[in-house]
């Protein structure tokens, strides 16, 4: 009986890795569509009063993931390069779209990768301490860094749908059967 309780128990755990993967793949692949059919100048451009542009949300999302990805398997409280930096909203000069959207996909197959090989979701990390909070080291599982990743994938996805829908008119919702 124990043994069956433990295999339903890792069945769960996987279960829930897989879901969990799968939430944030689905919020990315909204993300790309978006982009679609955007050209690199377009990607630039400002559209609404926020400073946020397609190009610069790709940029920082692209950035989010490596850097939650090293905080989750590094697991040594150290800051990631480039994590508080301020410029990772912008698209980097002589960036394309297409350059991005690699970049992009690239750190998501990583962060995949780094998560399917956690032996534990619950297992915690410190988190590097943040300028606006110095002195205090919270500890996060790689589950929240997750969750974590899934919210802003999605936040930025609205953002960037936002600005898509202002720059030319195109809805991502109604091209998510395309």
């Amino acid at each position: 009986m124990t043994h069956t309780a433990h295999a339903t128990h890792t069945n769960d755990v996987h279960d829930e890795r897989a879901e969990l993967l799968a939430a944030l793949a689905e919020q990315r692949r909204t993300l790309l569509i978006t982009l679609r059919g955007v050209g690199d100048a377009q990607a630039r451009e400002r559209t609404t009063v926020s400073e946020l542009t397609l190009g610069g949300l790709l940029h920082h999302l692209t950035r989010g993931e490596r850097v939650w990805t090293a905080i989750m398997t590094s697991g040594d409280g150290t800051t990631p390069d480039g994590m508080f930096d301020m410029d990772q909203y912008r698209m980097p000069e002589g960036a394309t779209v297409a350059g991005l959207v690699a970049s992009y996909e690239a750190a998501a197959l990583a962060t995949d990768a780094a998560v399917a090989a956690l032996p534990d979701l619950g297992a915690t990390v410190p988190l590097p301490e943040a300028p606006w909070a110095p002195g205090e080291v919270a500890h996060w599982s790689a589950r929240r860094i997750l969750l974590h990743l899934l919210r802003e994938t999605a936040q930025h996805a609205g953002h960037a749908d936002i600005v898509r829908e202002a720059l030319d008119g195109a809805s991502t919702t109604a091209r998510l059967g395309t």
